[in-house]
């Protein structure tokens, strides 16, 4: 029986070694032999795809092309950079209120809570002058959302922001969703700590930084400093209609060699109940001495009619003021101060007050870490203060 088998066998055996042995008399053994003086050995090709493919599309989408150039990957301008952060920190602060206004004690009071987020930039140019931008985002950092900070549902991948900036004569002109209408604003500030609040530089409203719906806007450069643009921003489903909200721009702008100027103005538009226009007006100024600490300032003013904590003043204000170091031994470092007002609803604001400072220490080109301390007063009666520390380590690649 097995002779009878290994007989079976053995015509289907020779029928798979006969086009081996056919490919291999066509084998150079003298070619072969050749590369034994042969140093190096490129094979940066080898994998390389050699079918015929006309009329691909290229990956950074200038057009068809007619030949089989294409090798299915990015191409020559279209670039992509990444970014993670992992966040640590714990803050002092108490969420349950009593009857009569006083903070109790909280189980989650000085907790430490960790997160990370992550980040995809593409960039790609079809002219050399213009820019396609996209960004994706995820994370689960929502309790650090006041550092900048991602969060996404079920830690998953998603679309931040697209947007298109070309140029149109001497103008520079964007289109974008889920984009800032300040996208090419000059803000006068050098400070760059790590929370929102204070790293607006007190112009939290009048540039737009909603970053929601569709923008548009375009800005022109003057020369010797001197820069303008405006932005507008709208709900993507009604652009510009009586039933979505709205809201538009203008910035001006100069900077020189070590100080800078701007102001913004922003008009609101609104369709709830309640809330009707508003319009912000904020002014920026930065001035860099030698051997000195970089100095920010801000300061904005809200025209509204939803009234403050008064229930019958419908203005308001903020301000900041912050403090940089751009040599602290082997990093830099920033103090700042300044109020935030946050809508509560249809009959008041809650006015913050956040102090923060903070250390950049860059381990390598690529990675920063950051600790950072910080505190928050609010003015709302029985809401307890907050203070906090925090450690984010930045990667970027």
């Amino acid at each position: 029986m097995k002779l009878f088998k290994s007989l079976l066998i053995a015509p289907a055996a020779l029928g798979l070694l006969a086009p081996i042995a056919a490919n291999a008399t066509e084998v150079n053994l003298n070619e072969i032999s050749n590369y034994s003086d042969i140093e190096t050995i490129e094979i940066t090709d080898s994998f390389s795809n050699d079918f015929s493919n006309e009329n691909s599309l290229l990956a950074g989408g200038e057009g068809l092309v007619d030949d089989s150039s294409y090798d299915g990957g990015f191409s020559e301008t279209t670039t992509a950079s990444f970014s993670a952060n992992f966040y640590i920190g714990a803050e002092d602060t108490s969420s349950t209120e009593t009857s009569t206004g006083l903070a109790t004690d909280n189980d989650l009071d000085d907790s430490i809570s960790a997160g990370y987020d992550f980040g995809i930039a593409l960039n790609t140019s079809f002219t050399g002058e213009d820019s396609l931008d996209i960004a994706i985002d995820a994370g689960n950092a929502a309790t650090f959302g006041e550092f900048d900070a991602d969060s996404t549902f079920g830690d998953s991948l998603v679309v931040d922001g697209v947007s298109y900036t070309f140029p149109v004569g001497g103008a520079t002109v964007f289109v974008g969703d889920n984009t800032d209408g300040s996208l090419l604003f000059t803000t006068a500030c050098v400070y760059g700590g790590p929370s929102n609040t204070l790293d607006d530089c007190g112009n939290a409203y009048a540039a737009l930084n909603g970053g929601s719906g569709v923008a548009f806007g375009a800005a022109y450069d003057f020369g010797n400093g001197f820069t303008t643009a405006f932005g507008i921003t709208s709900d993507p489903s009604s652009v510009l209609t009586e039933e979505s909200n709205d809201a538009s721009a203008i910035n001006f702008a100069y900077t020189g060699d070590n100080y800078g100027v701007s102001v913004s103005y922003a008009e609101l538009d609104f369709i709830q109940t309640g809330v009707t226009d508003s319009s912000f007006l904020a002014f920026n100024g930065y001035y860099t001495p030698e051997g000195l600490p970089s100095i920010s300032v801000g300061y904005e003013t809200a025209e509204s009619a939803v009234p403050s904590i008064s229930t019958t003043d419908t203005s308001s204000d903020h301000w900041f003021i912050g403090l940089s170091w751009d040599e602290v031994g082997p990093g830099s470092a920033g103090i700042a101060v300044g109020t935030k007002e946050h809508t509560l609803d249809a009959t008041g604001y809650e006015e913050q007050l956040m102090y923060e400072a903070y250390y950049d220490y860059p381990v390598n080109d690529s990675m920063t870490i950051t600790p950072l301390i910080y505190a928050k007063e609010v003015s709302t009666t029985g809401v307890d203060d907050t203070t906090g520390v925090m450690v984010k380590t930045s990667f970027s690649f």
